[in-house]
């Protein structure tokens, strides 16, 4: 017993462009070459927070306000933020030209879709970058050996 998988419906038709960029090309190039630098960002946190030192068990608030004192951890922390919202945001975009039949729907559809990686790009990286590792009436065994007791 075969069973055949339909083609996705194409709610358009295009007709081939010979000038300007091919955007979806570019972004067919970007989810190959974001999926294997995000494969490497992610296995490279969980080891760091899982594997070293005493694992799972130190992860608390004076672990993560550690590392996001240290520009190296701030950087890779916001990549790994960039790059999976971007590849995300492009998957599904992917999906809704696809299976969008109007245009209108399809419209609404990415307009969300970019307006929902916007804000979440924006304000994950606000909190990599202001976040304070010595908040104001924290208790001192949680917070981080640096912060000086109030």
């Amino acid at each position: 017993m075969t069973t055949t998988i339909e083609a996705p419906r194409s709610p358009y038709a295009r007709s081939p462009k010979k000038r300007g960029v091919n955007w979806e090309k570019w972004g067919w190039i970007y989810m190959r070459v974001s999926g294997v630098v995000l494969v490497v960002l992610i296995f490279g946190h969980l080891f760091v927070n899982l594997m070293v030192g005493e694992g799972v068990s130190a992860l608390n608030f004076a672990f993560v306000a550690g590392k996001l004192t240290t520009p190296f951890w701030m950087v890779w922390d916001v990549l790994m933020l960039w790059l999976a919202l971007i590849h995300g945001g492009n998957g599904m975009r992917t999906l809704v030209n696809d299976y969008a039949t109007q245009r209108l729907t399809r419209g609404i559809l990415k307009s969300a879709i970019l307006a929902a990686v916007v804000i979440l790009i924006v304000l994950g990286t606000l909190v990599v970058f202001t976040f304070d590792p010595c908040p104001a009436g924290s208790p001192a065994d949680l917070l981080p050996s640096f912060c000086s007791a109030i």
